[in-house]
């Protein structure tokens, strides 16, 4: 990272103010967040935490809703993603299970 770290902004990654759920169950970006120098980077960030993993969950379920994906590419996806979400709670607890490579 930059030493920016400390001039950015309080909301930087946080989900719930850069990529909140709109009255419509779609996530938007707010309009003060489009002409922010770290947008893009504070996405990125935001999405690579483990909230970002909410958010791909809610499009795998859209997607289901939609008929765009059946039952079991469903059940694939969201246990994949669970599977994701639990070794980065892992990792940042610096903990591996066993038979965990490196």
């Amino acid at each position: 990272m930059t030493d920016n770290n400390e001039r950015r902004p309080t909301c930087f990654a946080d989900l719930a103010i850069v990529f909140p759920l709109g009255s419509d169950g779609l996530r938007h970006t707010p309009r003060g967040c489009m002409i922010c120098v770290y947008k893009t980077e504070c996405l990125r960030e935001a999405m690579s935490c483990t909230q970002g993993f909410t958010v791909k969950e809610e499009a795998v379920d859209r997607a289901y809703r939609s008929g765009a994906i059946g039952f079991w590419d469903r059940w694939s996806r969201k246990k994949s993603l669970h599977r994701k979400r639990q070794a980065a709670g892992r990792e940042a607890r610096g903990t591996k299970q066993p038979g965990e490579d490196s």
